[in-house]
């Protein structure tokens, strides 16, 4: 029901900014954005053609411009930071914490970056240079430098003294981090033991000290499973020497799950997630071309297996009409296991303690399913074309196909991953291949060999 909800809500906007944008009136469009939170305007943007974009950044105050361009793809960021006033650029960098502020950075061309960076303090240009030097898909990456800490060897009445002298907290402040005199981490202060115990106490007495402190070079997605298993709303990070580096928020992880899911969707179709929906043709189609050449290839491959059988073929015309049908299931079939195990191990939950189980399990899948859809084709082909024969062979293609495409879709993601590849960008072209030369190299194999 919310999702719903949200639909028809982001629908709704689109509808409406699209018709202040037909109407060509600049002050209502203001005063629509205006009443936007930036990651709705985000949506909007990138809902846009790229010259209506133009009309609707025009209005935007620099106070919220670098709030948007973090939510936004970064192809469609570079392409509204291009046509930015570069004083409106800074102010809203300037605006923005260290967390957004790296992200927007990494967006920014070089000239704009070197004199950003110049208008910064020193001590804050010095640890905005430490944060860029971060792996973006690691806990450093991800992390803020925005961080409140205390020492284990003061009160809570000193520490609310010091809180209620600095006017403000880093957004999504739920704990304090304490250090010792070297900043090294030692645990965690919550804010609601610090407004609830007795203001004398000691915060040694009353920190959290088995709160689990984050590598900096731990992987994005480990730490998004980290903080999924363990509820947690932040999470401090430290480097190999136990020195605290910045946190991690949960509004971080959202981020991450949602980068995540946008990565496995594109990449099952070869496309990067940071692609601009609305960019011109020639730049969407030079962005598909390489992997629609790469697919090409894969078909070459199985019209050459085909070809084959070309003397089969001319003479058995009812087995070119059926053999789709053993390509067809053996590639769903195929990619049922493979997304299984593409899943699996993006949740951490395959391994080399485990994976033998799951490849044989798999096989047995592709052995009932093969077995059971075999006798319902088999029937069915036998009485479409009055033969037994064609039906019992079509049946036994099934089974073959099925079963290989079970070991193929369970064992495609294991090897791309040992060789560094992404399983989920390669392995749908690779499975699609084995199934389809499968496929066709066993039913027409089959009937070469006992129909002829």
């Amino acid at each position: 029901m919310a999702s719903t909800a949200k639909q028809d809500n982001s629908e709704l906007l689109l509808k409406q900014v699209t018709e202040l944008l037909a109407q060509d009136s600049i002050y209502q469009i203001r005063n629509f954005i205006h009443d936007l939170y930036p990651a709705e305007t985000a949506h909007l943007i990138e809902s846009l053609q790229p010259e209506e974009r133009k009309k609707i950044w025009t209005v935007i105050p620099p106070g919220i411009m670098g709030e948007i361009l973090v939510c936004l793809h970064v192809e469609v960021a570079t392409g509204l930071i291009d046509i930015t006033d570069r004083k409106d650029l800074i102010k809203a960098a300037e605006r923005l914490e260290s967390d957004d502020l790296v992200d927007l950075l990494h967006s920014l061309p070089e000239p704009l970056y070197s004199k950003l960076m110049e208008s910064i303090g020193v001590q804050e240009r010095s640890r905005l240079e430490s944060a860029l030097s971060y792996d973006d898909h690691t806990a450093g990456g991800l992390m803020s430098l925005d961080v409140l800490t205390v020492r284990a060897d003061v009160s809570l009445a000193v520490v609310l003294r010091y809180l209620r002298q600095r006017g403000s907290m880093p957004r999504a402040t739920d704990n304090l981090i304490v250090v010792d005199r070297r900043d090294c981490f030692q645990g965690v202060l919550p804010l609601s033991v610090l407004v609830t115990k007795n203001p004398a106490a000691m915060v040694a007495e009353l920190m959290d000290a088995s709160v689990y402190a984050i590598p900096y070079q731990m992987p994005a997605d480990e730490v998004a499973l980290l903080f999924e298993q363990r509820d947690m709303l932040s999470a401090p990070v430290i480097a190999e020497n136990g020195k605290l580096l910045g946190r991690i928020t949960v509004d971080d992880i959202v981020d991450v799950i949602r980068e995540q899911g946008d990565h496995s969707l594109m990449s099952m179709a070869g496309l990067d997630e940071e692609q601009d929906m609305f960019a011109p043709v020639m730049t969407s189609a030079r962005h598909r071309a390489i992997w629609l050449g790469v697919n090409l290839l894969t078909a070459f491959l199985a019209s050459w297996v085909i070809g084959l059988f070309e003397a089969t073929l001319d003479k058995i015309v009812a087995l070119a009409v059926l053999m789709p049908i053993v390509a067809s299931m053996g590639g769903i079939a195929g990619s049922q296991t493979l997304t299984l195990v593409i899943r699996g191990l993006a949740l951490r939950q395959i391994g080399s303690t485990n994976a033998a189980k799951l490849f044989k399990k798999e096989i047995a899948v592709g052995l009932v399913n093969g077995g059971l859809w075999a006798v319902v084709v088999a029937v069915i082909a036998g009485m479409w074309f009055q033969s037994a024969s064609i039906g019992l062979l079509l049946g036994s293609a099934m089974v073959i196909n099925l079963v290989c495409a079970a070991i193929a879709g369970a064992s495609i993601p294991l090897m791309l991953q040992k060789l560094g590849i992404d399983p989920a960008l390669a392995g749908g072209v690779l499975l699609t291949t084995v199934t389809d030369v499968v496929g066709f190299m066993a039913f027409l194999g089959l009937a070469t060999l006992f129909l002829l």
